[in-house]
């Protein structure tokens, strides 16, 4: 990021011999391809799913007596992207779905592969069968006992029952802990080989585990049928009225049929995707959260996601903005939360609906508009879309260094363990108050990602790397013009005299990171300066387009311009 470093005179750091280490970084990275396509052993089986045979007495509940304690002892690892063996946790479906030998997170395939995300990218217990996941909750020809004794679950916990880590010691130097662990995901025709080679490995692994209590419960739902109960509702009938009223404010906002609004709900829509959003003025506890989705059916019909692998990828026909309701157990690192209010909404028809600006035709979903949001928005002032992003900038920032690009330390050494974050200010930042400079810009703030076949990656790094160099040099040629006296304090905003957006910090923490508002810490050794194209450029390289089912070369892609 020399390009934008805080340098009052915008002198441009030169790294000799850069040119040289980025073609040896292509070439490891082309050696790791073949050592992993060599190694690659992920499993195509597909598994048919058998109905589990139910008592009709049930004495436990899942969402009464199971919810609990799996959120309790298991969704702390068995959550987000990361959850071993896919097997998430945090909500009755991922349980249901059960576990998959594929991973999430790898750096050596040579091809993407399709995405497995829960709620979206399978509808059915079948589905997922079809799709490599198989029964951790029954076995397919047993009895009844003997299904819910050989299900995976509860060979795993007991497991772990039987073999409780050490209370008050060092853990056993058998426990292989972190996020690089290699996974073992046995089904329950491979638990018994599982079990003499990892005694150890039961569940919950590498921590204190389930009381009898806590055991004899799971164990007894498991050999009644592990029914899976309906969730009760929190609210009363007058809060879920509240609820559903702003629910149809917002999707009415969001689905208005002229142009101008519709290319405004795209660009709040692939701002705002990844956001648990919650309605600030209802005052509804417990709180709920939603998730802002394009679907094929406009309500009041029942929502059906689109299920493109990026928020700005082509859905194929006529879409509306829904907004689902979150029932999983809200984990921290997807927690990122985003207020809607009727302040909120009159603010973006000040900032958009309400400015004297037109829309001949609305962007397309292809290459050139999908990897250039500065040419997809280009009719959108570029002064609302800053502003837009500087409200919130707290949220923004969290987006791509909390979440799903921010992942180990191939993501977070990038960054130090703490530094401070501000931004230029919206009247003088050259992009947004200068339409010539603009204009000459915009062709050049692609970004690459899109073609992810390992043989596009040298040839879209060199492609993206010249547009970015170029227009690392048209950008310090009209600053210079500009401030031909260098920048002063008055060109950092100082959120207009009453955003505490202004000012944030960015803590690492080995192999993750936070974000908090203010100045935090001592003076730190560096800091970011972000002017509205490196705001959006870098939002939109790690979350929008970042996928992380994604292959080598758009891993590759993505972390080495946002090394530049």
């Amino acid at each position: 990021m020399t390009d934008f470093l805080a340098n009052s005179s915008h002198r441009l750091f030169q790294r000799p011999g850069l040119g040289l280490l980025r073609c040896i970084l292509l070439g490891v990275t082309l050696l790791a391809l073949s050592s992993g396509c060599q190694n690659e052993q992920d499993s195509d089986a597909t598994y048919e799913e058998a109905p589990r045979p139910q008592q009709l007495v049930q004495h436990f509940q899942f969402h009464r007596d199971i919810k609990p304690i799996l959120e309790q002892k298991c969704v702390a690892c068995h959550a987000c992207n990361d959850a071993p063996c896919q097997l998430k946790l945090e909500a009755a479906s991922g349980l249901e779905r059960g576990a998959s030998k594929h991973k999430v997170y790898d750096g050596s395939r040579a091809e993407d592969i399709a995405p497995t995300r829960l709620h979206v990218d399978g509808h059915s217990v079948q589905d997922w069968r079809q799709q490599g996941f198989y029964s951790v909750l029954s076995t397919p020809g047993q009895t009844q006992a003997a299904d819910a004794k050989a299900s995976v679950l509860m060979q795993m916990l007991t497991l772990g029952y039987q073999n409780p880590v050490a209370v008050a010691e060092p853990l056993d130097e058998r426990y292989r802990l972190g996020i690089t662990r290699q996974s073992q995901c046995p089904t329950p025709d491979e638990f018994a080989e599982y079990a003499d080679d990892n005694p150890q490995g039961g569940m919950p692994y590498g921590v204190s585990g389930l009381s009898a209590n806590e055991f004899n419960t799971v164990k007894t739902w498991l050999e009644q049928g592990a029914v899976i109960d309906q969730a009760p509702t929190p609210f009363t009938a007058a809060q879920q009225q509240q609820i559903q009223t702003q629910i149809e404010t917002w999707e009415s906002f969001l689905n208005q049929p002229d142009m101008k609004s519709q290319l405004v709900a795209r660009y709040l829509y692939e701002h705002l995707f990844l956001a648990h959003l919650y309605f600030s003025d209802i005052g509804v506890q417990p709180t709920p959260f939603f998730q802002l989705v394009r679907s094929y059916r406009n309500a009041p019909e029942p929502i059906e996601v689109v299920a493109t692998v990026r928020p700005n990828d082509d859905p194929g026909r006529p879409i509306y903005y829904r907004l689902r309701p979150i029932t999983d157990t809200l984990v921290h690192k997807t927690h990122i939360i985003y207020g809607l209010n009727d302040q909120r909404m009159q603010r973006y028809r000040a900032l958009f609906l309400q400015q004297d600006w037109q829309v001949d035709s609305l962007p397309g979903y292809d290459y050139q508009h999908a990897s250039n949001p500065f040419l997809a928005f280009a009719a959108i002032p570029a002064r609302a879309r800053y502003q837009f992003m500087l409200d919130s900038a707290e949220y923004f920032t969290r987006t791509f260094i909390r979440g799903p690009v921010c992942r180990g330390q191939i993501a977070t050494d990038v960054i130090r363990d703490q530094f401070w974050v501000m931004f230029e200010d919206p009247a003088q930042e050259q992009y947004v108050s200068n339409e010539d400079h603009r204009r000459k810009a915009t062709p050049l703030l692609g970004l690459p990602g899109e073609k992810s076949h390992i043989l596009d990656l040298g040839s879209e790094w060199l492609k993206y790397q010249n547009k970015r160099n170029r227009y690392r040099d048209l950008r310090t040629r009209q600053y210079h013009r500009a401030f031909n006296q260098g920048l002063s304090l008055n060109n950092i905003w100082d959120g207009d005299g009453h955003n505490n957006n202004a000012f944030l910090t960015v803590f690492r923490h080995h192999n993750s990171a936070s974000v908090e508002r203010g100045w935090w810490g001592r003076n730190p050794k560096t800091l970011w300066l972000m002017d509205y194209p490196l705001f959006e450029r870098t939002y939109y390289e790690l979350v929008v387009n970042f996928n992380v089912f994604g292959s080598v070369s758009h891993q590759a892609q993505t972390r080495l311009y946002f090394d530049l």
